[in-house]
């Protein structure tokens, strides 16, 4: 027989494949490790134990057996020589993680029939007969979603299949009414790309890493419906709006270690969908959904038994699901379990994953080809478009190219080239909806290097946008109005200290001007060299000590001299002016 372990509060017992049990004791539970085995307290141990092997004999119903006591040495036991055991150190057990993105494409009606696509419309307002599943109604393929698919495969660097294949995927769920999903699973549109996504490391978070995922497929399916739960009425409710909405999955394969990965990965995703128009991808509206395949194994071993987290609607989630996922497998193989192939959910609440059913196998699915469907070709060029095919009702890849935008990448690395600034900074203008357009507003209207109104956009704008969690588009301050206020500090008419309190001026009163605010706050640049020279006079005759100290050669001291100055003079002088005229009057 096989070894069989199980445990009790102090024991572990092992039943061996050749009749005898190991019982394993703890050394804290032996007493002295040197006591003779006569003394009173290792006596009724040993008893106690061999009572228990007793027990396990007629329950295993084994004849013969002899007790194998291993003293188990705990940190908690005093005055113990802790024994030498050679043993070769395994390498410690890391996480793979590959991902599967649903993207909803950003079309004005579903995939294959014309109702109209709106999220939050009234429950079940928009559904045709089609999408309901009712007898004798049958597809008929939305050429935009084919366009959606082919773009996203092209921002990829994914092979576009000339001909695809469409299947039926069955399993039986309230909110499939077909009984069936209509997807693409034997000859998806689009296969082998790759998505290269950075993200930040170092004590600072300003180390850039670069890493890529490679993408298996891109598939074209339908999305199901909605099942609401009311459960105080124990009731689900249906909802087939969100029926037959058309999708994009991309299946990633699992080059990832960690949340923080993954997370990275999906934000880039999310960019490049969002620059192309294929998808919105709100995951709040659930425009864009992840599952999370995760396994633990130790390097140089096969991959583990994976488990799969589903529908995760946000990246913060994403992080953390699958970081819990990872350490929840590796505590689980570390105390001798085994972990199950099975689909988990994401508790948001908890920070947990949650099992929810046994993961179902491909047979489960009885695929089978979609006969309501012919295959789906795409051509290369128009020159590739057979005479007998009207060009306008094709898609041809080479016009579908020429639309392709500038992509979130290409986007940083010219920020970086044109305006010379830092490369974490190229990556908060791209990320960030809508600033790198308002940064490049305010280049534009403004004299000033780009280096300096980066560091306006940087710490000005985006920390009082962050401070009231507001987004580019509600700044109360355009790209005109800071633009301005730039500009007078450019021309000498405002220090830059007092021109940061004209911009929390502006910011709460945005219908005036910067030169408004200046002129009624009298924070116009103090210019008259003799003026600033009398009030650096009185400063220093107010300061006696810290002018012995100067003069003794600590120059630190000066900066407080300096902000004596700034202060009577509400910022409005040049800072550089200021330290020379103070330095020239404690020599």
């Amino acid at each position: 027989m096989g070894s069989v372990v199980f445990s009790l509060s102090i024991l572990r017992t092992t039943i061996l494949s050749d009749g005898h049990v190991k019982l394993h004791v703890p050394a804290a539970h032996t007493q002295n490790p040197n006591m003779a085995a006569s003394s009173s307290g290792y006596s009724k141990m040993l008893f106690s134990l061999k009572i228990y092997a007793n027990k396990l004999q007629s329950f295993y119903h084994i004849d013969t057996f002899n007790i194998i006591i291993r003293r188990i040495w705990t940190s908690g036991s005093k005055n113990q020589i802790q024994p030498k055991v050679k043993t070769k150190s395994l390498p410690q057990m890391v996480g793979v993680v590959g991902l599967e993105v649903h993207a909803q494409i950003h079309s004005r009606s579903k995939l294959f029939s014309g109702t109209h696509v709106k999220f939050m419309a009234p429950p079940n307002s928009l559904v045709s007969h089609f999408d309901a599943s009712l007898p004798g109604t049958l597809p008929v393929l939305n050429r935009r979603c084919v366009e959606a698919a082919v773009v996203t495969a092209l921002a990829l660097t994914c092979t576009i299949n000339r001909k695809s294949l469409f299947d039926r995927k069955h399993y039986f769920y309230a909110d499939m009414p077909a009984g069936y999903q209509i997807t693409q699973q034997r000859l998806p549109i689009a296969v082998d790309g790759t998505l290269v996504y950075s993200h930040f490391e170092g004590r600072k978070r300003n180390q850039v890493q670069t890493r890529s995922v490679r993408i298996k497929q891109i598939q074209l399916e339908q999305d199901s419906g909605k099942s609401l739960h009311d459960d105080k009425q124990s009731q689900t409710l249906i909802d087939l709006n969100r029926a037959g909405v058309g999708l994009m999955e991309l299946v990633m394969e699992p080059d990832m270690c960690c949340g923080e990965e993954a997370a990275a990965a999906i934000r880039e995703l999310q960019l490049i969908l969002q620059a192309l128009g294929t998808c919105q991808a709100n995951m709040a509206e659930g425009q864009l959904r992840v599952d999370a395949n995760v396994s633990v194994h130790r390097p140089g071993d096969p991959l583990g038994v994976r488990t799969e987290v589903k529908n995760i609607n946000s990246v913060r989630h994403l992080a953390k699901a699958i970081d819990y996922e990872i350490q929840r497998q590796m505590e689980v193989l570390q105390s001798g379990g085994t972990v199950l192939n099975e689909t988990r959910a994401f508790d948001s609440r908890s920070g947990n994953t949650i099992p929810m059913r046994d993961k179902e196998g491909l047979q489960d699915y009885r695929f089978m080809p979609e006969p309501n469907l012919p295959p789906l070709y795409v051509y290369e060029s128009d020159a590739c478009v057979p005479a007998d095919v009207d060009p306008a009702q094709v898609v041809v890849i080479d016009r579908i190219r020429a639309q392709v935008p500038e992509l979130p990448p290409a986007r940083r690395v010219r920020l970086v080239e044109t305006y010379g600034i830092l490369l974490e900074h190229s990556f908060t203008l791209v990320n960030e909806d809508g600033l790198m357009d308002y940064f490049e507003s305010v280049v534009q209207m403004t004299k000033a290097e780009p280096r300096k109104v980066i560091g306006w956009v940087m710490k000005e704008l985006m920390g009082n946008l962050n401070l009231q969690g507001m987004k580019v588009a509600q700044s109360p301050i355009s790209p005109h109005a800071l633009a301005e206020l730039i500009n007078l500090v450019e021309s000498g008419h405002v220090s830059s200290s007092a021109a940061k309190q004209v911009f929390q001026e502006m910011w709460k009163v945005p219908e005036k001007t910067a030169g408004q605010i200046v002129k009624e706050l009298d924070l116009w640049m103090i210019n008259d060299r003799e003026k600033l020279w009398r009030i650096c006079q009185g400063v220093v005759d107010r300061h006696p000590q810290e002018v012995q100290i100067i003069r003794a050669g600590n120059k630190k001291v000066l900066n407080k001299l300096m902000g004596a100055v700034q202060r009577e003079t509400k910022g409005r002088t040049d800072p550089v002016q200021v330290r020379a005229i103070l330095e020239d009057m404690t020599l």
